[in-house]
């Protein structure tokens, strides 16, 4: 099994769970999911986060599954955010990708490139006393995620009592899709995606001080 290659960045690429597809040789039954995320766990530090946690959650009942990384910006180590990076398993997409190499393990041919996993990225802030202006902030963070990182922002308004002034609450989600198949072949690197997640961080962190206190 390959670990990791060198991506164009000169960091670790998360060369996840195959070794590169020989679709001549033996067939590999399964990608493993844990040998991915412990690569990009590695991968996520080579882009300048802190890797803090690692949890994974299982549905018993649909067996679908969620890994989820607790990292942060180094520069951002002990402050107000919090970025959750979180793998979703969808069971019935890695069973048809199987399926998927097995019909084509006498083809000379990569596998087709429409079996993808969801990759979310959650950033979280404590409550706001100075919340920005969301469209400003929206318009602001699509410059900076761009169309590699799409970012979905969001607010709630919570009241401790009925006489008491609103706490809002930012949520901010990017979401990037990875590609079983450039996983399996060994070359799924997710280097621009990191660098964009680096960077709204860093955004988000250089101004959570002016919203919160």
């Amino acid at each position: 099994m390959i670990r990791s290659h060198l991506c164009n960045a000169g960091c670790l690429q998360p060369a996840g769970a195959l070794a590169p597809l020989s679709l001549k040789g033996d067939l590999l039954a399964a990608i493993d999911i844990a040998g991915f995320v412990t690569d990009l766990k590695d991968h996520g530090v080579d882009h300048g986060f802190h890797i803090h946690d690692e949890r994974h959650f299982i549905e018993t009942y649909s067996l679908s599954q969620s890994w989820e990384i607790v990292m942060h910006p180094e520069e951002a180590c002990g402050g107000y955010l919090d970025l959750h990076a979180a793998l979703e398993i969808d069971p019935r997409i890695l069973l048809a990708f199987e399926d998927h190499l097995i019909e084509r393990s006498e083809l000379v041919e990569e596998p087709d490139d429409e079996f993808q996993l969801n990759l979310f990225f959650n950033w979280g802030l404590p409550p706001l006393r100075q919340p920005p202006d969301l469209l400003v902030l929206s318009t602001e963070l699509a410059g900076v995620g761009g169309l590699d990182l799409p970012l979905e922002i969001s607010a709630i308004d919570s009241f401790a009592a009925v006489t008491d002034a609103p706490e809002r609450r930012l949520g901010i989600v990017g979401s990037v899709q990875v590609s079983l198949a450039n996983l399996s072949m060994g070359r799924e690197q997710l280097c621009r995606e990191l660098d964009l997640a680096h960077k709204v961080s860093l955004y988000l962190a250089e101004r959570a001080t002016a919203w919160i206190e």
